[in-house]
């Protein structure tokens, strides 16, 4: 009885000590990057009241955990540069060792940003030459819930030929050209689920503000009451702790790591979202701008993947999903600032919608925060329609960004033109580069045309690119449409 009384006043006071001890979430660690040149928050939990006090170099921060249990300090900007030792004091003390300032980016989506480096293109390569001592690479698990988490099981690791094969393929080829152009440590947080919604990496309450969403959040309410009256439906409870949930993987994965000192986001996805095209012309702006407000460091650039080309060929011009959330995508630069689009309507496999060349990806990714972000004299913008004009029952379309001119590969005509009259009956087109900026398209089946498509399918047929030094193609022309008639996604919800 001794013994057992002995044994309880032991675990008790083993207990006491752990929730005095001062800890960390897992985003800092030993290995980890810091964001260079701006503050960045360090959090955790301590005892109510506890000091605690944060030092790196020769600059040391000191608060008091609330009643809470919770700290916060937010360290003085800083230059690239390190090793350091990130030390927290409390009752205890943590050391953080091999701390680096660098420069960090999210790398976030569904499956082909999670897509690891073993799947992609020459991996035996790829592994063999990852000799990057200061990129470091952090995996946020997958976890679907309705309640917001603190922490997830995760830990920093150097980039190394054993490290690198189970990372995100375009989020290590992305943050490897970065480092090697800028010669920085980078951080690289790969937080990707396949298969996910878009909706599902969004506040539930943001999505409830607006009644666009509400067909699509009564869905997930009939779905939850299910639910909870069938417990034995293992279906059910898969979808309810699943990547489709609207706020699942917010609460789940990201809000975990929202306020972590970031440069920006490189983002691809968008499949799971293509029959609801029209719908995610808002869902995604309000994506980033939830982001950027809960970040609380601004409008950090936020880059992402436009959908590959996909699925068989159609021998005939007509209305796709996927053409609609391409557009979709496009139209989210208009609607936001520091955001861009690689197009890679080129690099798709049509029978697999894993695409395995992520190294191409990743280079029209890094263009644009090599450009925006770091100030180097790259091109980064795929051209894009500009306007239209009828001349002689043909219609000369005029582009932007074409970099040192239009450029048709592999043969030397235009391909995926298709041109409608009035009818808004699709016909393939031919078409001619006329000047470094215009192609001209007709159809002798459309007398008098109204109406341009370019690349308009789910998989289309089409070499039109915009010239850039050095390259043999360039970067490919962005799909689009001159037209603004009703799509085969406008109604969904």
């Amino acid at each position: 009885m001794r013994w057992r009384v002995l044994m309880v006043v032991a675990f008790v006071a083993d207990a006491g000590t752990a929730w005095a001890d001062v800890r960390v979430p897992s985003l800092f660690g030993s290995h980890m990057v810091l964001q260079r040149e701006q503050e960045n928050p360090v959090w955790g939990w301590a005892e109510p009241g506890e000091e605690v006090t944060v030092q790196i170099g020769p600059q040391s921060q000191t608060t008091r955990a609330g009643a809470d249990g919770r700290w916060r300090v937010k360290l003085a900007p800083m230059a690239a540069g390190g090793p350091y030792v990130l030390k927290i004091r409390g009752q205890n003390e943590l050391e953080l060792e091999d701390v680096w300032v660098g420069e960090v980016w999210i790398c976030s989506g569904q499956s082909n940003m999670q897509w690891p480096v073993n799947l992609a293109d020459d991996p035996d390569l790829e592994k063999m030459t990852a000799n990057y001592p200061q990129i470091r690479l952090l995996t946020v698990p997958n976890v679907g819930t309705q309640e917001p988490q603190e922490d997830f099981r995760g830990q920093w690791q150097v980039c190394s030929p054993e490290t690198v094969g189970s990372f995100s393929a375009i989020g290590y080829f992305f943050g490897r050209l970065i480092h090697q152009a800028t010669g920085m440590p980078v951080g690289l947080i790969n937080n990707a689920w396949g298969g996910s919604a878009c909706e599902a990496w969004i506040r539930r309450d943001l999505l409830e503000q607006d009644e666009q969403y509400k067909p699509l959040l009564d869905r997930w309410a009939e779905l939850e009451k299910r639910a909870a009256a069938t417990p034995e439906d293992r279906n059910l409870q898969a979808q309810m702790k699943g990547n489709a949930r609207p706020g699942n993987i917010y609460n789940g994965a990201l809000k975990p790591t929202i306020g972590f000192g970031i440069r920006g986001v490189i983002w691809y996805q968008g499949e799971s979202n293509a029959g609801r095209a029209y719908q995610y012309r808002a869902m995604f702006p309000l994506l980033i701008q939830s982001w950027r407000d809960e970040w609380g460091q601004g409008d950090f650039p936020f880059y992402w993947v436009q959908l590959a080309d996909f699925m068989a060929e159609k021998p005939e011009p007509g209305e796709s999903a996927w053409a609609e959330l391409r557009e979709a995508q496009t139209m989210t630069m208009d609607r936001l600032p520091k955001t861009g689009e690689a197009v890679i309507i080129d690099l798709g496999e049509g029978r697999d919608i894993h695409p395995r060349n992520k190294q191409r990806v990743a280079k029209r990714l890094a263009r644009w925060a090599l450009a925006e972000v770091y100030g180097k004299d790259v091109p980064h913008r795929s051209p894009r329609y500009q306007s239209v004009e009828k001349k002689d029952g043909r219609m000369v379309v005029k582009f932007v960004h074409v970099g040192q001119g239009l450029y048709s590969f592999d043969v030397d005509e235009p391909r995926g033109f298709a041109i409608a009259g009035s009818d808004r009956k699709w016909y393939a087109a031919q078409a001619k580069i006329t000047g470094p900026d215009t192609v001209e398209v007709w159809s002798e089946a459309v007398p008098d045309p109204v109406a341009v498509r370019y690349a308009w399918a789910d998989n289309p047929v089409c070499n039109l690119y915009g010239k850039i030094p050095g390259d043999a193609d360039g970067l490919p022309v962005t799909p689009f449409r001159t037209d603004d008639w009703k799509g085969v996604t406008a109604e969904a919800r």
